[in-house]
């Protein structure tokens, strides 16, 4: 079997190419899946890199097969796995090894694939998807007339962010780096798009100086502190990432002097801890994709032995958009 495994922490050079790696077998609970695409997101720079090394919401441990998100079929029921079926079309999301020809995944992270959506697609949807969806209607609770900030709008999560609030009735005001990156925000429905430098005013601008409902930030250290004077007082941030490394000199005490505000930290494995409510929100996700109300650019196809170049890619930003791993396409 071939897989994309790492024994140690690092940069892209700990990944290692097995060309005969042991096929794992499922245990209780499990089923494994014949991987059909796998996609690439900051969840697997962040494994590689170390930052889940002592986590218990994702407790991924070295050596490990890298790969949080795919799609494929099922070829074997492990025990105690009573509704899933050899020969299911099945995709998954923060369950790893999915940089792999085959995975065993456990039974409660995987969702039932429609035969109208493509294993690309729902390789490259299903995490992001089901991100934005439980931030807006779980966490931030949207409703028509509110409004919203979204940061690094043109990235794949706030892409789909930015479609969704505006499926709500939401205003949504969006930042990125470069004018290219603004336009893919104002393209997806954003009502404004604002560089880094100068959002707390734009915002406020905006808002008639009253700040947004609700900021969603996954840029964490470069944006926090500036994000509390975008918010409106009592208002919400939900700091979903940290690409920009962690803040962690925080008082709360600037949340109140800030307006009072209410600062989340969420993760999706709290908001997936079954399989109906996984099910549940891939459905959803599935139906805004296929009646076009959601869309995902897959901006790059690799195979499994090029995952480190498009590490290199994803890190340094160059790419907009979803890349998806092509592994058994005809799974």
């Amino acid at each position: 079997m071939k897989a994309i495994t790492i024994e140690q922490y690092g940069g892209p050079e700990v990944l290692q190419w097995q060309d005969q790696a042991s096929v794992p077998q499922p245990g209780p609970g499990e089923v494994q899946v014949r991987v059909a695409c796998a996609g690439i997101n900051f969840m697997d720079i962040h494994t590689r890199q170390g930052k889940y090394a002592r986590s218990h919401t994702y407790p991924v441990r070295l050596p490990c097969t890298l790969g949080m998100e795919g799609a494929g079929r099922i070829v074997t029921v492990g025990p105690g796995v009573p509704d899933l079926r050899p020969g299911d079309r099945v995709a998954w999301c923060i369950a790893w090894g999915s940089y792999a020809e085959y995975a065993c995944i456990p039974a409660t992270r995987l969702a039932k694939l429609p035969d109208d959506i493509p294993y690309e697609l729902a390789a490259a949807a299903l995490f992001q998807g089901s991100t934005a969806h439980y931030l807006l209607h779980d966490v931030a609770r949207l409703q028509p007339g509110d409004s919203c900030l979204v940061h690094a709008a043109s990235g794949s999560i706030g892409q789909l962010l930015v479609q969704w609030a505006k499926r709500l009735e939401v205003t949504v005001y969006a930042t990125a780096s470069t004018e290219a990156k603004r336009a893919v925000a104002l393209g997806n429905g954003a009502d404004a798009a604002f560089q880094y430098e100068d959002f707390v005013e734009q915002v406020r601008i905006a808002t008639q100086g009253h700040g947004v409902d609700v900021v969603f930030d996954s840029v964490g250290r470069a944006t926090l502190r500036d994000t509390l004077r975008a918010t409106r007082k009592r208002g919400l941030v939900v700091n979903y990432g940290s690409v920009s490394g962690s803040l962690n000199d925080l008082d709360p005490v600037e949340l109140g002097e800030a307006g009072s505000l209410f600062l989340t930290r969420p993760r999706l494995a709290d908001y997936m801890q079954d399989a109906q409510t996984v099910q549940r929100r891939a459905d959803a996700v599935f139906a805004a994709l296929r009646s076009g109300q959601l869309r995902v650019a897959i901006s790059e196809h690799y195979a499994l032995d090029e995952v480190a170049r498009a590490h290199e890619r994803i890190e340094s930003r160059v790419q907009v958009g979803k890349a998806v791993v092509d592994i058994c396409p005809q799974a």
